[in-house]
């Protein structure tokens, strides 16, 4: 009587769930986004016709670049921002690309401050088995799989993704970056030079250059770590490491949106041999990852 009397209830008080979210803008828009402040201000300030929209606390400005027509946005500093985030442009805006612009931690020793990277898929290297230690050896429980090896306890592992035309969820930890997007960033290239000064006295002894290819890794550590810099690049072979490009790849991949991602690197993730270079350089990286899609959204059909 009472379990009767308290399921109807339930299904009384069950709000509605819309079959599909409210457009806020209907022009079909390139999604131009950022993790933090500095990221975004050289794309804002450039932007024609802006039109800013709120969102769940997060603004949305829409207007031109590079004469296409886009909508840019914060995704804040993380994973599940970045997740979070690049859904609500999906359902919120005709979307027809992801572009993402930012700074990142270099991983690959060929590379320096200051320079661009145009990963070609994404992985979350902290999508992990965390393994329980006997006699000082690790081993992950019998049931469980894993195609990387281990740091300490630390084992990367894949994960479940389900997107529309699956019959069951697949295993994954590679998130392709949209072939044709990554043609035009080999096309523009050529084309861009980079800034090597963040102010006086700060600037870089090499020229800073663009990388097209490779690939990328994110997780929601801030990485300032020599030995897991090494680890991970000899794991993953990643150029790259930041906070949300394989969370955005993630979600671009599940609704079928084409994804890209230029991140210019603004520190060397504790393989520098001083302290941590973010603070001096985010900026000159920022301008640098920015003139980059500016160059890249101009160039597209």
């Amino acid at each position: 009587m009472k379990l009767s009397f308290a399921l109807a209830l339930g299904a009384a008080t069950l709000p509605m769930v819309a079959s599909a979210a409210d457009l806020i803008d209907a022009t079909p828009r390139i999604a131009v986004m950022s993790a933090f402040e500095p990221e975004w201000q050289v794309l804002l300030k450039d932007l024609e016709g802006a039109q800013e929209h709120k969102l769940m606390g997060r603004r949305f400005v829409t207007g031109k670049l590079g004469g296409k027509d886009v909508v840019l946005f914060l995704s804040g500093v993380s994973m599940v921002n970045a997740a979070m985030t690049t859904q609500q442009a999906i359902d919120h805006f005709s979307i027809k690309a992801i572009v993402f612009s930012g700074i990142a931690g270099g991983v690959d020793p060929g590379l320096s401050i200051g320079d661009v990277v145009v990963s070609d898929q994404w992985g979350q290297y902290l999508e992990a088995i965390f393994a329980r230690e006997t006699d000082g050896k690790f081993a992950v429980p019998p049931f469980l799989d894993t195609q990387f090896p281990n740091y300490g306890m630390i084992y990367p592992n894949e994960t479940e993704v389900l997107r529309e035309g699956i019959d069951k969820p697949e295993d994954r930890f590679w998130f392709p970056v949209d072939g044709k997007l990554l043609e035009t960033a080999k096309a523009v290239a050529s084309s861009v030079t980079l800034e090597k000064c963040a102010g006086e006295g700060k600037c870089l002894a090499h020229e800073p250059k663009i990388v097209v290819g490779g690939n990328g890794v994110s997780g929601q550590a801030f990485v300032d770590n020599k030995a897991f810099r090494e680890f991970t690049y000899a794991t993953f072979k990643a150029r790259v490491l930041d906070m949300e490009s394989a969370a955005t790849a993630h979600v671009a991949y599940v609704n079928k949106v084409p994804f890209i991602a230029f991140r210019s690197l603004s520190d060397l993730a504790g393989g520098g041999e001083g302290a941590n270079e973010m603070g001096v350089f985010f900026a000159l990286a920022s301008a640098n990852s920015a003139k980059v899609v500016e160059a890249f959204v101009a160039k597209l059909p």
